[in-house]
């Protein structure tokens, strides 16, 4: 395991960099990235001069302490807010320069989100949550019964597939989570605190199945998260403070 400062001298780097990594092994890539909210006085810088990239396939963790801009960068990065300033490229594409409808047709094929509350719908059962996704991107009712199965048994639920999320615990509310995530095969997977509503055991049971499913399925995972033992469990921590990366940690090296 190694610390290393991130790089982030906007002026030395090409303006061609962030694009060439991209085209190669970098699914993700941002470069000199600001996102401002206004504030009751002076605005609030959530993201300032933020460079960082992810390679395909890799799993990677941004910690820091409440407030420091982990979830704004997660939101920015996967094209959910609009950023004042600097370029982000996921799969090749700048995401902020896509319109509205193409950047949301992007992330409903494209990724998957896993959030600290499940964000389920209480009155359907674990394998119509999952299907939903898919029924709402047009996917006939048939395929999607049948894809909704196959990711719910991908994360050990099947025999639940009838269950409500209130008849479920929180760590198989958040298996569910995760198979809805991973309903639509997306190429990048977020999450956000996706262990913080869980105790330790269950916490540890998620973890080693998105790495499982990382390893896998070679999907890219990029976690929110404020404990330092999920942190561990990834590629790479990166860590944040006041808007800024301020470096990262190396746990494993890609393919290891």
């Amino acid at each position: 395991m190694s610390n290393r400062p991130i790089g982030i001298d906007i002026e030395a780097a090409p303006q061609k960099g962030v694009a060439a990594e991209v085209s190669g092994q970098a699914i993700i890539a941002a470069r000199d990235v600001h996102k401002t909210y206004a504030g009751a006085g002076e605005p609030v810088h959530a993201l300032r001069r933020v460079t960082l990239s992810v390679a395909r396939g890799e799993m990677v963790t941004i910690m820091g302490p409440s407030g420091c801009g982990k979830t704004t960068l997660l939101n920015c990065l996967s094209g959910l807010e609009t950023i004042e300033r600097g370029e982000i490229f996921v799969e090749g594409r700048s995401i902020h320069d896509m319109p509205d409808n193409e950047r949301t047709d992007h992330r409903a094929r494209r990724m998957g989100f896993v959030f600290q509350f499940y964000n389920l719908l209480p009155v359907l059962s674990s394998v119509e949550n999952v299907e939903l996704p898919l029924l709402l991107g047009g996917v006939g009712q048939r395929e999607s019964r049948e894809r909704a199965m196959a990711a719910l048994e991908n994360v050990g639920l099947a025999d639940w597939a009838a269950h409500r999320p209130a008849q479920l615990s929180g760590g198989q509310r958040q298996r569910v989570t995760i198979a809805r995530a991973l309903v639509n095969d997306p190429a990048i997977v977020w999450g956000d605190e996706p262990t913080g509503d869980l105790d330790s055991t269950n916490a540890n049971q998620i973890m080693e199945l998105l790495e499982d499913l990382n390893q896998r399925n070679q999907q890219t995972f990029v976690i929110v998260t404020h404990d330092e033992n999920i942190g561990r469990r990834a590629n790479r921590t990166i860590h944040m403070r006041d808007g800024l990366i301020e470096g990262e940690t190396v746990h494993r090296e890609l393919g290891s």
